[in-house]
């Protein structure tokens, strides 16, 4: 059962995304915030395996909010917001988000997303991903010179969205493999998670920006 944390500042949208999520029989609401602070101190208290967020709120917006929750927890953050902006999907993601939505997203598309986000396959929106023009990579740029060949072969088939069984296809490896070279990516690239990874793909060039 994946426990999900629901932060949005309007009660209705609450409400709307837990009628939702009740319906699934693998997701339990654990709370809900209607201010970045409270999503922090709840995220605390609560330890929810996912965070809906909500990027606009008072007190503390929720790009703030998840660089907190992100570096004192093991919670995974999935932004959901109106704002289809670079600056937003790039501040949420280097604060450590897991995956970006847009409100106008599907009832199935916001289920697949917190599920894999929750599942760790997560990655952020492709066409937002590709738009990224900030300079995330520049501290983890030095460490793709111990990245392998075989590596970078995996990291680029992250960045274009592959499931670790689509990967494993591709390449000809066990799904264990992939795995252990995604690892080895994170602790090289000192990345948080696969969107992390993507942001360091195109940002260094690895793969190529498709505008």
């Amino acid at each position: 059962m994946t426990s999900v944390l629901l932060a949005d500042d309007h009660a209705l949208i609450r409400e709307s995304f837990r009628t939702l999520l009740e319906s699934s029989s693998d997701l339990i609401v654990a709370g809900e915030a209607a201010t970045g602070a409270e999503a922090v101190r709840l995220v605390r208290e609560l330890r929810p395996d996912v965070v809906l967020m909500d990027i606009r709120m008072p007190e503390m917006d929720g790009i703030e909010a998840t660089r907190q929750i992100c570096a004192e927890s093991s919670s995974r953050v999935l932004i959901l917001t109106t704002f289809d902006l670079d600056e937003y999907v790039y501040g949420a993601l280097l604060a450590g988000a897991s995956g970006f939505l847009i409100k106008a997203a599907t009832a199935a598309e916001l289920l697949a997303g917190i599920r894999a986000v929750a599942s760790g396959e997560a990655l952020p929106a492709s066409r937002a991903a590709r738009r990224l023009i900030a300079k995330f990579a520049e501290e983890s740029g030095s460490g793709l010179r111990s990245v392998t060949e075989r590596e970078k072969e995996v990291l680029i088939l992250i960045a274009r969205g592959l499931s670790n069984t689509e990967i494993a296809q591709k390449l000809f490896v066990g799904v264990g493999t992939v795995k252990t070279h995604i690892s080895r990516l994170l602790k090289k690239l000192d990345a948080r998670d696969r969107a992390q990874l993507v942001i360091i793909a195109y940002e260094t060039g690895v793969v190529a920006t498709q505008r």
